[in-house]
């Protein structure tokens, strides 16, 4: 295995840490919420009365915060090296494992893990570990 330290950036990864960190304790200050995105996406789908709103606000800023970046050429330094059917083949993967796994990556690992939940640990644990053996698999592994 080979580290590329030359290009490991270390301060976006921060700024988006302190970002998202930011974010869920906003929405759980002034609304009570957890910022588990799957559940707010999954939500604003049937949202019941005054939900609605505060989720497609939510979702809204999702979508507009990298637009916004780069409008004002902020270059997130953002690569995919795959097409657009893994693309979307990795998309539906991810949200089917969100629903049943209870939640995703924002809500287990940043809401659930601060707030002490083993349930939150287990998941984000389980989904880092399949992370880790997908890119192995996929990087590592003859025809890969």
């Amino acid at each position: 295995m080979h580290i590329d330290w030359t290009h490991f950036t270390p301060w976006p990864a921060l700024a988006g840490g302190i970002a998202i960190g930011l974010a869920a304790a906003v929405l759980i200050l002034f609304n009570g919420r957890i910022a588990g995105i799957s559940g707010i996406v999954g939500g604003l789908l049937r949202a019941a009365a005054g939900e609605r709103a505060w989720r497609a606000a939510f979702v809204l800023g999702l979508v507009a915060a990298p637009l916004a970046a780069s409008a004002f050429d902020w270059r997130m330094g953002l690569r995919i090296d795959a097409g657009w059917p893994a693309v979307i083949a990795a998309g539906f993967l991810v949200g089917l494992g969100t629903r049943y796994a209870g939640g995703c990556t924002s809500g287990h690992g940043v809401c659930g893990i601060s707030r002490g939940a083993r349930r939150s640990i287990v998941a984000t644990v389980t989904f880092m570990a399949a992370g880790f053996a997908t890119v192995f698999v996929l990087r590592h592994l003859p025809g890969g």
